[in-house]
């Protein structure tokens, strides 16, 4: 339910931080109790309700100022446990209450001297999920023993099926001396190491460098939580934060995807951030939170999920948090900000696409179909600057690039190929024996689809899953035929000849049509990420270092920045809560402070305080917008003399200015096709041909073969996508829990 900004003010700081987030999309379930009085409200502070996880969950309970709070009664399944509640002002209590049994749990909260009262369940799953992902995917390969310990050594092995260790706690220093973090000994607490480094941290001052660490298991993901805290003796839960906390969160993120398949992970996106260290934030990541380990957005966003309520639950609720990661890590921060809302209050991304499916599939399979097509169906057809403008891309070098990317859809690809040929990791070796082949037909299938298939479902009597992959009417070239780059013979040969893909991506001669309740469950689940979810609640700072003009190519490109951007604006009729910040060819970091003045993390903190400090009646959305920093705009960047030169405009795709001119963006084979900027259109409403597309003329024998090639017709874009179907809400479930499950109507 949607939380009124005239309900936070009226409740203590604690909560006020919490309720602080909206959701643009009701939602079945809710956050909050509902009973015979509006006097009592409980909450559960660490996560929904109905997807507790590992039998904890952090409450609050908010009464009405003419109630005695020290009067009221609480009991979870008819046993009492007021005495778990500690006070935190005269309207408010909070409890971590532990040991729920599996599945529903009533929590009443009744006062005495009256009639009021209120109940809320509880539902409560396994640490090891799932809870919204639906059946975990098997087989799954644990990698506890291979997950190297910040300060040196290895994970036990996992206890169990489900990867699970015990969590451990530990502390390390930073050496000054051997520039790493070293394992803290009990004979340090009285004679600290003479290599013991300090750190300078953001309103404390000069402190021992000495960081805890948290480490376990999660959802089957390998978690870490990093935080500065040099009492290594001192015990911390929600009401006893270590002194040099800021109250504020990062979860980190890995990109990549040809590898996620089948597997626990040996790696987080890496919570040791010394930057961020000297700011006061705690740092969280998991192993699953890594693209190269687990390309699958649904499941990532699940591990966030729970990996939040866990450091809640340890550590306390959050001022705000803020997902950050780059390539693989822009998909999850994009598509769980959106699907999501409240689990991040901002994201900072880089090298940036709106999501997995879509513009990155998209581009990578017809960059194979085109790269197939130049070099062995017609090899002499086309000069290589034709194919250049055919791809749209900046380079040539892109084609091939991106050919090899499309290794993630396929399922024969292996390890013991070379990576030139296939593309990339697509495989485990310790899971290559068991790897789908023409001779094992019931072997796992690496590729995106079949890692999604609870979303996509498999094809009837097969091992496969259903795919959104469509170029049915894609009229591959179209814009270079209209600016005479190519000949009408040219266009009629290659979409007569490009084909498509089986669904092991061999090439066919027809084209590859989306399954049409693949698509429609991407596009409503938010697969497709759509901005009409958290996402125009989210504060969005988006950075790029340029690689249009990569000479090896690159996936990285600008265009697809601006795809996010026109998302926002079709689903909200603005994007004013993101800004965009293109860098050159140096290497932007996200620490970086010559962006402005600021760290991007600095940036973000003053605006997310801004909005927390905003105490007026506007939706959350606005507020975003309102209170963006005025030192914080779009703007790029470049080198002269070895200054760093900073150019505040606003950022569009194409047109007449500054940064254009030293950062062109450029297009992909669909949309030198004519799809729309925002490229979500999984498959496009078809239409016939019709003479007004074309800027030149075809002969009548030429018109009559292209009617022939596209007998069901061209891609309409402007109709949008032919399922004609859009987000259905947030919070969507694939089971195992009922709330939110996409409805049965839709599939």
């Amino acid at each position: 339910m949607r939380v009124s900004n005239l309900c936070c003010v009226l409740i203590s700081t604690v909560f006020l931080n919490y309720c602080s987030t909206d959701e643009r999309i009701a939602t079945s379930g809710s956050n909050f109790s509902s009973g015979s009085s509006d006097h009592i409200k409980i909450e559960t502070l660490s996560t929904k309700p109905w997807l507790v996880t590992g039998g904890d969950v952090l409450l609050q309970i908010n009464v009405t100022s003419e109630l005695d709070i020290e009067l009221l009664r609480i009991s979870l399944n008819e046993q009492d446990v007021s005495s778990l509640f500690r006070t935190l002002s005269p309207t408010s209590k909070q409890a971590l209450l532990e040991g729920l049994p599996r599945g529903d749990s009533e929590l009443e909260v009744f006062y005495p001297e009256g009639s009021y009262s209120t109940t809320l369940t509880l539902t409560n799953y396994p640490i090891s999920g799932p809870i919204i992902s639906g059946d975990h995917e098997e087989p799954f390969l644990c990698e506890t023993s291979d997950f190297e310990k910040i300060g040196g050594g290895m994970l036990p092995e996992s206890t169990d099926e489900n990867c699970n260790i015990q969590t451990q706690i530990g502390y390390v220093y930073w050496s000054y001396t051997d520039e790493t973090y070293k394992n803290w000994q009990s004979s340090y607490d009285t004679n600290p190491p003479r290599d013991l480094g300090y750190i300078s941290i953001q309103n404390v001052g000069v402190k021992p460098f000495i960081v805890r660490v948290e480490t376990g298991v999660v959802n089957r993901a390998i978690y870490e939580v990093a935080m500065l805290h040099d009492d290594v003796n001192e015990k911390l839960n929600p009401w006893n934060f270590s002194e040099h906390w800021n109250r504020k969160l990062i979860y980190t993120h890995g990109g990549g995807c040809r590898r996620g398949w089948f597997r626990q992970g040996n790696r987080t996106g890496g919570v040791m951030r010394k930057e961020l260290f000297e700011l006061g934030f705690a740092v969280v990541s998991s192993s699953l939170n890594v693209f190269g380990q687990n390309c699958n957005d649904l499941l990532a966003s699940e591990t966030h999920i729970m990996v939040k309520e866990q450091f809640i639950e340890h550590y306390g609720v959050p001022t705000y948090t803020v997902g950050t990661g780059r390539s693989g890590g822009s998909y999850q921060s994009h598509q769980t900000a959106d699907n999501y809302p409240g689990v991040f209050d901002g994201i900072i991304v880089g090298s940036s696409f709106p999501d997995v499916t879509s513009s990155n599939i998209f581009t990578v399979a017809d960059s194979r179909l085109l790269h197939r097509y130049f070099t062995e169906i017609n090899p002499e057809g086309f000069s290589v600057e034709q194919q250049r403008v055919i791809s749209g891309f900046g380079v040539w070098e892109s084609i091939p690039n991106l050919s090899r990317g499309a290794a993630r859809l396929d399922p024969l690809y292996g390890l013991s190929e070379e990576q030139e040929e296939q593309g990339g990791e697509v495989a485990s070796p310790d899971l290559e024996s068991l790897r789908y082949s023409r001779s094992n037909l019931e072997g796992l299938r690496p590729t995106v689809y079949d890692h999604t298939v609870n979303v996509y479902n498999k094809v009837s009597g097969e091992q496969s899953a259903q795919r959104p992959l469509d170029n049915v009417g894609v009229q591959y070239g179209l814009l270079a035929l209209n600016r005479r780059l190519i000949s009408p013979q040219q266009f009629i040969d290659l979409n007569r000849d490009i084909g498509g893909f089986d669904r092991d991506m061999n090439h066919v001669a027809a084209r590859h049509r989306a399954d049409t309740q693949a698509a429609k469950q991407a596009i409503e689940s938010g697969r497709i990420l759509s901005g009409e979810g958290g996402l125009a609640s989210t504060a969005i700072i988006d950075y790029r270092n340029y690689m249009d003009h990569d000479e090896q190519g690159n996936i990285h490109m600008l265009i697809h920045q601006f795809s996010t951007r026109e998302r926002l604006i079709k689903a909200n009729g603005h994007a004013d809560n993101q800004v965009m910040l293109i860098g050159g060819r140096w290497g932007l970091e996200e620490g970086d402070n010559r962006l402005g003045g600021l760290g991007l993390f600095e940036a973000m903190d003053e605006w997310l305080l801004n909005v927390k400090s905003d105490q007026g009646y506007l939706p959350l959305e606005e507020k975003i917008a309102d209170n963006r920093p005025s030192t914080l705009s779009d703007a790029c960047f470049y080198e002269s003399e070895g200054r760093l030169i900073k150019i505040e405009e606003q950022q569009t795709f194409q047109g007449n200015s500054l940064c254009n001119d030293l950062y062109p963006a450029y297009l992909t084979p669909r949309h030198v096709a004519g799809a729309p900027l925002s490229n979500d259109v999984v498959a496009c409403q078809l239409r016939s041909i019709s003479p007004s597309d074309y800027g030149v003329g075809f002969t009548p024998e030429q018109y009559e073969e292209l009617d022939e090639i596209f007998s069901d017709g061209v891609c309409d874009w402007e109709l949008g996508d032919a399922t004609r179907t859009s987000l259905q809400s947030t919070w969507i479930s694939f089971g195992p829990s009922p709330v939110n499950v996409l409805t049965e109507d839709s599939k």
